[in-house]
């Protein structure tokens, strides 16, 4: 199973907001709290909290701090960082960091590791970072997809003074992220969220189908006077799809029946062939022929070419290597006039079991296209 994580940024989305709905949703926080010590971090504590608003519960994470240090240069908090025990918690918040120290840089033309962050620099960036790169790893987060930021307009107030909204750093860090307009003004998004977004590498397309296991509510500290000010976490569970290398064996065939030909197909699928099919061809001199495909798997291959050749008496088998992607499937069954019919189901699409149709269409007397119309739109027994 692959663990999916599907943000939806209702109102925007901070760091505080994510680790919050991440905690909301079952991230346990004493281990992102051991993450956030490792750092060497002094004089903070982290508590989540859960608030009311607008008929919503969700949590609230504080940040409460007892060091006067309110600011620090980005290599600094690059490398308490990299002090994390957990190399995978340690690579994900680096790489936030080092987003956040590169915009900034390139933005006041200094250094990326000596840049002084100011709004940055204090204890709240480091303990969001490291607490959401902890919270995602011990939720067995493989995946992130994200909806839509929405964009404030107005402007922000930082230590450079008045700047549009988003800021300039929030601007950089957002590239190639989607982003809606919305009729809230001020900061939606934050650098911190933003750099997160691109360490964890978020994707910004449609979210794969996936079964719900949790949801968690972020609650920001912005009070909005008509709807909760809340980011939405959804976690999920999916199964991987399986990619093979595969080995496609094929031969042309200008002097075999259709008789042996259907034959041969059933006969290399039943000896292991993970697909047999068949290609109306022409070939030289306007000869009607098939081109007889079979799939298989490199350890089968060798077997299977010697049924071919013994089965079609053809003088030759090209080989050719694929990559095969599988999606995850599953079965059910359903009852038609009492009579079993198994279905499979893939991501995109199911259908019934051609054989179990064939079945219940021969001891019922009902036409075959009926039975699998009634075998595919059912979901219990008719």
């Amino acid at each position: 199973m692959s663990r999916v994580c599907v943000i939806s940024p209702f109102t925007g989305l901070a760091g505080d907001m994510l680790l919050a709905a991440l905690v909301d949703a079952g991230a346990p926080l004493d281990a992102i709290r051991a993450a956030v010590a490792d750092t060497g971090l002094t004089g903070w504590d982290l508590t989540v909290t859960q608030v009311l608003t607008h008929g919503l519960t969700g949590s609230r994470a504080v940040v409460s701090v007892t060091d006067d240090a309110t600011s620090r240069t980005a290599g600094d908090l690059i490398a308490m960082a990299g002090r994390v025990r957990d190399r995978q918690v340690a690579n994900t918040a680096v790489a936030a960091l080092q987003a956040i120290a590169e915009v900034e840089g390139r933005l006041h033309g200094e250094d990326p590791d000596r840049v002084h962050l100011h709004e940055l620099g204090g204890h709240d960036t480091l303990v969001d970072i490291v607490g959401v790169a902890a919270a995602l790893h011990a939720l067995d987060v493989r995946t992130v997809h994200c909806e839509a930021l929405p964009i404030g307009a107005g402007s922000v107030r930082t230590a450079h003074g008045v700047l549009p909204c988003p800021a300039p750093a929030t601007s950089a860090l957002l590239e190639g992220a989607r982003v809606v307009g919305t009729s809230l003004s001020g900061e939606t998004v934050t650098p911190t969220a933003a750099a997160l977004l691109r360490a964890i590498g978020a994707d910004y397309g449609p979210p794969p189908e996936m079964r719900m296991a949790a949801t968690g509510y972020g609650v920001g500290t912005r009070t909005l006077p008509d709807r909760p000010n809340v980011a939405v976490v959804r976690l999920g569970d999916r199964e991987p799809a399986d990619v093979r290398d595969l080995v496609v064996l094929e031969t042309n065939l200008d002097d075999v029946t259709g008789e042996v030909l259907g034959y041969v197909v059933a006969h290399l699928l039943d000896s292991g062939a993970l697909d047999s099919w068949t290609i109306p061809a022409t070939m030289k001199k306007g000869r009607p022929a098939h081109v007889l495909h079979a799939l298989a798997t490199p350890e089968t291959a060798d077997d299977i070419e010697r049924r071919m050749l013994a089965e079609t008496g053809s003088l030759g088998v090209r080989r050719t290597s694929v990559r095969r992607t599988a999606l995850p499937r599953t079965t059910d069954t359903v009852h038609v006039h009492g009579l079993p019919v198994r279905r499979k189901h893939g991501p995109h699409h199911g259908k019934p079991e051609y054989d179990d149709a064939v079945t219940v269409a021969r001891q019922t007397g009902l036409p075959l296209r009926t039975v699998l119309a009634i075998a595919a739109e059912s979901p219990e027994e008719h």
